[in-house]
């Protein structure tokens, strides 16, 4: 129980943090100089200073000497902000709280840091809120982390045992590398501590791809030639013991699925009401005068974790029996005059504006596709089913670097999922504005790709 309520112990933190700033703000401060600009300031300036000082990145192998060493730099940093706002907006005027008011503020979050510390250590060591490790294969730098793991209980790790291609009798072996994906698959695992000195990169390849899957922190014990990328964080678990974290993807982490929702509602919404309201009308007479049938055509596509959802679009199509299982080609005949038009232009798919605000959309993603062909694409492309890791969208990166339309080879779907792969790995805020830019550009000049 204890280890469930302070499992996500950052997100926790930020908002005692922020809630303590803004009552010392409320209780000390001058009332003639309080206002909503300044509350709103000196949180977003927090916020952003611990960012970039990395205020919030507090392992269970921290030390109190970094941890201190963390509260001073951010201390330095709001200051500086704090009294940069008297500068800009209240310059001349004699505030007499200002020290007082940033004094306490600042020791209050000292003491409340520091005392989370010291009661999660405490916690830890009382035998609660353990993560449980495993190790694949293990050299002398791996044995000397099972020794810290086991004498140090403050740290909070539980060593479960160890898996290796070679086998042994000892009771802390569990089994080859086949066994570890099952006791995986069957068992709560927290981190993977894997061996670089001993381990191919295939096996690094599919245990990476494995754990992220599957929710699973994996750490990499180097050797002394391992090479660093970016894609690895170097951590220090005491003077001598060094691992690399392979790090989440953008999408792991949840500030950044809630920063994409907000992002799809609200766009989703604005489209829906100055563009859907008056167009949807229009488009729906065009579509009804040429041919009989529903404006709006129905189908079942593939959507987020592999689940079905029913997509939305502007029937472009005559009526016809396989619109559920074959894609529109080029000169295709069922394709009707005004639905050249809507797929050149992507009017067709307006609809799925509302499948975003329902939520089995995103305004950027990867494109839905047929249960039917998803299976084929499968055949042809090794890790197709990493799409499904976010929603698909109504437009996505593949889409504006020319990906679109009818896939006639198989280089075609590769590139498609090469590119959705890249935009889940790579995902920022300013990288899906770019894509809907591009794509509201694309739709003046018209898409030749499009059937």
């Amino acid at each position: 129980m204890v280890s469930k309520l302070i499992r996500n112990t950052t997100s926790f933190l930020v908002i005692v943090d922020l809630l303590v700033i803004n009552f010392v703000v409320f209780v000390v401060f001058e009332k003639a100089h309080q206002s909503f600009q300044f509350h709103s300031y000196i949180s977003v300036f927090w916020l952003i200073t611990a960012v970039i000082s990395n205020y919030y990145k507090v392992y269970r192998f921290t030390n109190l000497y970094r941890l201190l060493r963390l509260t001073v730099v951010q201390a330095l940093f709001f200051t500086l902000g704090f009294f940069a706002y008297f500068g800009i907006f209240k310059e001349g005027e004699i505030v007499n709280t200002q020290f007082k008011t940033l004094i306490i503020t600042l020791s209050s979050l000292a003491i409340i840091k520091l005392a989370f510390y010291l009661i999660l250590q405490k916690i830890r060591a009382s035998g609660s809120n353990f993560n449980k490790v495993v190790f694949f294969e293990k050299d002398d730098t791996a044995k000397k982390m099972i020794k810290l793991f086991q004498n140090r209980g403050s740290l909070g790790y539980s060593y479960l045992g160890y898996f290796s291609n070679k086998r042994a009798e000892e009771a802390s072996y569990l089994g080859n590398e086949k066994e570890l994906y099952t006791f995986l698959e069957n068992n709560d695992v927290d981190e993977i501590y894997a061996t670089l000195s001993i381990l191919k990169k295939s096996q690094i390849k599919k245990l990476t791809k494995h754990t992220s899957l599957n929710n699973i922190t994996l750490k990499l014990i180097p050797d002394s030639k391992e090479f660093y990328s970016k894609s690895r964080n170097v951590q220090f678990y005491d003077e001598t013991l060094k691992v690399l974290s392979v790090k989440k993807l953008p999408f792991d982490l949840p500030e950044n699925r809630i920063i994409k929702r907000v992002f799809d509602f609200l766009f989703a919404s604005f489209v829906c009401l100055f563009i859907i309201s008056w167009l949807y009308p229009i488009l729906w007479i065009l579509i009804k005068l040429e041919s009989s049938g529903p404006a709006i055509f129905k189908q079942e596509r593939e959507g987020f974790n592999g689940e079905e959802f029913v997509c939305y679009k502007f029937r472009s199509m005559r009526i016809n029996q396989l619109a559920d299982k074959v894609h529109a080609t080029k000169n295709d005949s069922r394709v009707t005059k005004i639905g050249a038009f809507l797929r050149k232009t992507s009017l067709d798919e307006i609809p799925q504006f509302f499948n975003v605000l329902l939520g089995s959309m995103s305004v950027v993603g990867p494109r839905p596709h047929l249960e039917s062909l998803a299976v084929e694409y499968q055949k042809d492309v090794d890790n197709y089913l990493e799409r499904h890791a976010v929603k698909p969208g109504i437009t996505g990166l593949a889409q504006i670097s020319g990906y679109r339309g009818e896939i006639r080879r198989k280089s075609d779907i590769k590139n498609r999922v090469r590119l959705d792969i890249f935009y889940i790995e790579n995902w920022s805020f300013m990288l899906d504005v770019k894509i809907v830019m591009s794509t509201v550009l694309n739709v003046f000049k018209g898409d030749e790709n499009a059937y």
